[in-house]
C-alpha cells in the first residue's frame, strides 16, 4: 500500500484531477478510493490494485455527477418566492431550510421515505424496494406522487417539469 502511494500517488491524483477539475477534490477522491478499495481487497498485485483504485475514482466522480443532476432536477420544486426569501445571508438559508422541512413534513411517510432514500441517499429504485419490502412499482409510484405533491405545494412559479423528468424513475 505504501509503495503504491509512494510510486503511483501523484499519477492517481493527476487522474482524479482530470476527472473532476479540482485539486482539493482530486486529493479527496484518491483518498476515498484508497479507503474503499483497500477495505475490500488485499494488495497482492500493485498493478491490479491501481486499476481497482482508478475504477473507484471514476465511480465516485460518476456518482457525484448523478447526485448533482438529480438535485438540479429536484431543486426547482423547493425554490421559494423571491419576495419571501432573499438569496443572501444566513437568515434566508434558515428560512429556506425550514420551508423545505415543512413541505417534506406534509408528505405521507411512505412518500417522504422514498424521496429521501432516492434523492438524499442516492439509492436506486430496486434497493429502495428491497429496503422497504415492497415492489419497484410501488417505489416509483411513491416517488411520482411525492414529486407531484411537492410541485403542487410549491409556491414557486418555475416548478414545471418536463415529461422526461417525470419518467426519470423508470430508467433506474
Amino acid at each position: 500500500m505504501q509503495s503504491l502511494v509512494a510510486t503511483r500517488g501523484q499519477a492517481l491524483k493527476r487522474y482524479a484531477f482530470l476527472l473532476c477539475g479540482n485539486d482539493d477534490r482530486a486529493d479527496d477522491l484518491v483518498q476515498e478510493a484508497l479507503v474503499r478499495t483497500l477495505a475490500r481487497r488485499h494488495p497482492h498485485d500493485l498493478a491490479e490494485l491501481e486499476a481497482y483504485i482508478r475504477r473507484a475514482i471514476v465511480n465516485l466522480v460518476i456518482d457525484e455527477s448523478r447526485r448533482a443532476g438529480r438535485w438540479a432536477r429536484l431543486r426547482p420544486i423547493f425554490r421559494t418566492r423571491q419576495a419571501s426569501f432573499d438569496e443572501e445571508g444566513p437568515e434566508s438559508q434558515v428560512s429556506a431550510r425550514l420551508w423545505t422541512r415543512e413541505l417534506l413534513g406534509r408528505l405521507p411517510p411512505g412518500q417522504r421515505t422514498c424521496l429521501v432514500l432516492y434523492y438524499l441517499e442516492d439509492l436506486p429504485v430496486a434497493d429502495i424496494a428491497n429496503l422497504l419490502g415492497c415492489g419497484q412499482g410501488s417505489v416509483k409510484s411513491q416517488l411520482s406522487a411525492a414529486r407531484g405533491a411537492l410541485r403542487r405545494m410549491s409556491t414557486s412559479a418555475d416548478t414545471t417539469n418536463t415529461e422526461e423528468e417525470d419518467h426519470e424513475f423508470e430508467r433506474r
